[in-house]
Order: structure tokens, then C-alpha cells, then sequence
């Protein structure tokens, strides 16, 4: 892998806005990239860890923060080693990267794509971070993603569910190890058949930003395919946080079920004011109520307490699990912050790992050989079981939970149940579906 030897001008060209405004182009002249950015000449090398600490998504953020610090403990040596030890590849020893120690810097996202991307520029400007990570929304994401890509250097999505990321939006320097709305909705629409029969009509509340319209687009096209009728869709702004003027239309309205197309503390909100309005005792159409949230994380479940029991959603892992890779990371969290740790901590731990391994197998921190390492990708031991990463699109394929809100819960942790392990092959799609089409993968920026 040859190292080019100009310079340019670029600019980025923004991504979705995810209701914070629309926000300027970022230009990285030529005194702020090299032959590699950032490329690493001494002896420690700088990841940037770009999360929300503050805003509606700030439990998620907080937790992925937990992660990276872990993530980079292990990586030098430190702990117990984690997930080191169960990971399919054993290219990655404890030394740091390629001999180097591992430091790390911190921004801010606020859930908002515009400070996302300052917080990511200046990690890598000011910095010298080489590999940006971390968000919980998928509209940061993508607007991170396109900035990395500009500024030559990697990007490991944090928790990132739009079909769009690795869709429209996806591009050469970007890798998401979560799982998207299209697999949300092909592993749910079985179970949620099976529980609440064909011949249902469904009210959607949606967060309006790219992961909403995803997520929309995706669980309607999958409960349709059942027989289920939609009666409504309505987008709900993502700084809301009192939703009692959307769920108040839905009483009268035909649905016997309301679909939650949100997450975070929106989710927390919308399915507490459901439930004051009484939606969980009403009877429709001859049928009880139901609601479904189709993604689920443990912190939201403990935030939404008493009003998840009995309510279907999916997720990307759970610390329940009793693989090696997961039994191993959720002892390593445990021990040193004293709780299991959430999926949005999970993904942002291996996405670390599967970072440094990528490097360390490239034997390169030119992201155009990370890139090369990870497309195609296939490990096994990081809590999800076989995984692929697909070059095609840079997307992670692998089994998709399906999890119900715990009747009787035995502690604050243990909140969500698996009902169902969906295999990969079922969530599956291919690379020019639909719903993941407009966008170009494009070649890889070194930094040139």
C-alpha cells in the first residue's frame, strides 16, 4: 500500500441534518493533512472518542465513553484483557498498536450533527487523532462519517441504526459494526406476527432525522408484508421531550398498536406518556393495545422502568449473553464500574479492537490498508458470534436479538429478556437493496 505525496483542498459536502440546523461545510486546507494524516511518529498513537454527553442520547454516550476507556486499557496491557483473549484474530497482544501506546481525547456531540463535526475536526486538527469513533445518532454519524472521509482518516461508527449510514450516506473511510432498521425490522416481523397475529393496524410516531425515516420505512414495509394496515405516521421533532400532543390523536384513531420509532431518552418520553394515556389497558378493534419499540438498549429500558414489561423491540447485543466474548467483556466492565455494560458500550469496545486489529494485520496506520484489512472481514468472539464485514458496503452481518420487556425483573439490570436469536442469513440483504441505494462507496482518502 503506497503512500500518495500531494496535498489538496477539500471540501466537506453535509450529510442529513438531524434537526439541529443546517450546518456549514468544514474545509481541511493543506496544513492539516499529510501523506497520511495524522500518521503516528512517535511513540503513542491519539484515537478520538466522539460521543453525546450531553442531550437526548447522553446515557448512551456516557456509557460508550466507559467503553473506550476499557477498550484502550486492554489494548496497552492493562485489566484483564477482555475480549483480547476470545477474539477470533490474535493479531493484537497488549502492546498498544504496532508497538505504539494507545492515548485518546473526548468530544462532545450534543446529538447535534453540526457540533459533532467540529468536535471531530478538532480532535484530528488539533489533536492528531487518527481514528474518529462513538455517536448515538444516526444523523451524527453520517455527518462524522463524510467529514472523515475528507480528512483521510478512519471512521468506527458508534451506535448508528439508519439504513442510510451504510445506505446512501455510506463512504470508503466509514465501518459500522451495529446493525441497521432493515434488520430490525426483518427479525421482528415474525416474532411480532406470531404474538399478535396478521390482521392488525398500526399508528407510527417517528423521530424526524434519518434513523426515524429509516426506521419507519423499514419496520412498515416488514409489518405490511404480515397483512398489518398502517393508519398514520406522524414525525415527532428530536428534541422533544413531552409527546403527549402526538400520543392524545392516536386514542382515536383505529390502531390497536403504536409503533415507537424512537430511542434514547425520546423513547423514554413517548412510551411513558403512552402509557399515562392509558394505551396499554385500551382494547381496539376487539384486540388489546400493544406497543412495539423497535430498538431497545437496556438504558432506555431502565429509564421507561415499570412501562416496558411485555413490549417487543430489538437489539444489537445483551449482556445476558453466554458466549465467551461477551461473558469475558462483561466482567471486564463489571469490575471496574460495577453494572453490565449496555449494547451502545459493547459496539464502541469492539469497534476499537476491531480497529487496532486492523491496523496491527495491515501492519499500516494508512486507512486505505485499514480499509483493505477489515473489508470482508470474517471474526468470530466479540459477543455477536460469526460476523462478516461486508466490503460492498462496509456493514456488519450477524444475528439480530429480539427482546421483550421482563415481567419480573430480578434487579435494575435485568430488564430485557431474548425471546429470539435471528440468524444472520435471515436479516441478510443484498448490496443494492432498496432501501440502502443513491450512494457510492467511492475510493479511500488517506489524507492526501
Amino acid at each position: 500500500m503506497t503512500k500518495s505525496n500531494f496535498t489538496r483542498r477539500g471540501v466537506l459536502k453535509t450529510g442529513a441534518a438531524t434537526g439541529a440546523g443546517v450546518a456549514l461545510p468544514t474545509i481541511f486546507t493543506a496544513s492539516s493533512v499529510g501523506a497520511v494524516t495524522n500518521d503516528p511518529t512517535g511513540s503513542t498513537v491519539t484515537l478520538g472518542f466522539n460521543v453525546p454527553q450531553t442531550g437526548p442520547y447522553a446515557d448512551e454516550g456516557a456509557d460508550e465513553l466507559r467503553a473506550y476507556e476499557l477498550a484502550v486499557e486492554h489494548l496497552n496491557g492493562g485489566g484483564d484483557g477482555g475480549m483480547l483473549g476470545t477474539f477470533s484474530s490474535k493479531a493484537l497482544d497488549g502492546t498498544g498498536i504496532l508497538g505504539k501506546k494507545v492515548e485518546f481525547v473526548t468530544g462532545d456531540t450534543q446529538t447535534k450533527s453540526d457540533a459533532a463535526r467540529a468536535s471531530a475536526k478538532s480532535m484530528i486538527e488539533k489533536d492528531g487523532a487518527i481514528m474518529i469513533t462513538g455517536g448515538s445518532s444516526s444523523g451524527v454519524a453520517i455527518a462524522v462519517q463524510g467529514l472523515c472521509q475528507e480528512a483521510g482518516v478512519i471512521f468506527m461508527a458508534g451506535l448508528t441504526h439508519s439504513n442510510d449510514t451504510t445506505g446512501k450516506d455510506k463512504k470508503a473511510n466509514g465501518f459500522r459494526h451495529f446493525f441497521n432498521a432493515y434488520m430490525s425490522g426483518a427479525a421482528l416481523a415474525p416474532v411480532l406476527e406470531k404474538a399478535y397475529g396478521a390482521d392488525r393496524k398500526a399508528y407510527h410516531l417517528t423521530a424526524d432525522y434519518t434513523w426515524g425515516w429509516t426506521q419507519e420505512e423499514s419496520i412498515k414495509a416488514a409489518t405490511e408484508a404480515l397483512g398489518w394496515e398502517t393508519v398514520n405516521t406522524v414525525k415527532t421533532p428530536l428534541a422533544a421531550t413531552d409527546f403527549s400532543s402526538y400520543i392524545a390523536p392516536v386514542l382515536n384513531s383505529g390502531a390497536d398498536v403504536l409503533i415507537l420509532n424512537h430511542y434514547g431518552g425520546n423513547m423514554v418520553n413517548s412510551l411513558t406518556n403512552a402509557v399515562q394515556f392509558g394505551l396499554r389497558e385500551k382494547q381496539a378493534n376487539g384486540k388489546n393495545f400493544e406497543i412495539v419499540v423497535p430498538l431497545y438498549s437496556r438504558l432506555m429500558a431502565r429509564g421507561a422502568g415499570e412501562n416496558v414489561k411485555g413490549i417487543f423491540g430489538s437489539t444489537n447485543w445483551h449482556w445476558s449473553l453466554q458466549d465467551e466474548g461477551s461473558k469475558a467483556f462483561v466482567k471486564s466492565f463489571g469490575t471496574k464500574y460495577g453494572f453490565p455494560p449496555s449494547q451502545a458500550a459493547h459496539t464502541c469496545y469492539v469497534q476499537t479492537l476491531l480497529y487496532a486489529d486492523a491496523v496491527t494485520r495491515a501492519g499500516s496506520f494508512n486507512p486505505c490498508a485499514v480499509a483493505e484489512a477489515l473489508e470482508g472481514f470474517e471474526f468470530d468472539g466479540l459477543g455477536n458470534g460469526p460476523t462478516l464485514y461486508r466490503a460492498e458496503d462496509h456493514q456488519c452481518f450477524k444475528d439480530v436479538l429480539v427482546v421483550r420487556g421482563k415481567d419480573n425483573p430480578t434487579s435494575e439490570f435485568d430488564l430485557l429478556e431474548i425471546v429470539e436469536v435471528t440468524p444472520a442469513a435471515q436479516v441478510t440483504y443484498p448490496a443494492d437493496h432498496p432501501m440502502f441505494a443513491g450512494g457510492q462507496l467511492g475510493a479511500c482518502n488517506p489524507g492526501a
